[in-house]
């Protein structure tokens, strides 16, 4: 059964940056496309970001487009976002997810297989 953990999160002030982590297991990490999206209190779960399986297909959502960067290793079975200047509005719960099917999505109610969260705090 396919899993996925996300890691380093943490306390950054703004304008620093962070580097997240979600690993694979359980399954042919190939032929996943992989996808963040982050919840903030209260707030519903957002996009964030996609990585298609080959790499090729990259979406960013509007509010990150420039600062944050996707990427993946096929062989390490990892997905990774990088994030930069950071804001205090990024402050978020960051997941990982995990589709199949071969469509880029946007939409959090599209993905069955997620992490279980990572905390990111930006303090001002």
């Amino acid at each position: 059964q396919p899993q996925l953990v996300e890691s380093g999160g943490g306390l950054v002030q703004a304008g620093g940056s962070l580097k997240l982590s979600c690993l694979f297991s359980g399954g042919s990490f190939g032929t996943y496309h992989m996808a963040w999206f982050r919840q903030a209190p209260g707030k519903e779960r957002e996009f964030v970001g996609l990585i298609g399986w080959l790499k090729r297909n990259l979406d960013y959502a509007d509010s990150v487009q420039g600062r944050f960067t996707i990427s993946r290793d096929n062989a390490e079975k990892a997905v990774y976002l990088q994030m930069t200047s950071l804001k205090p509005e990024d402050t978020a719960v960051y997941y990982c997810a995990a589709d199949a099917s071969g469509r880029t999505l946007r939409s959090a109610h599209e993905y069955k297989l997620w992490g279980q969260g990572t905390q990111v705090t930006v303090s001002s």
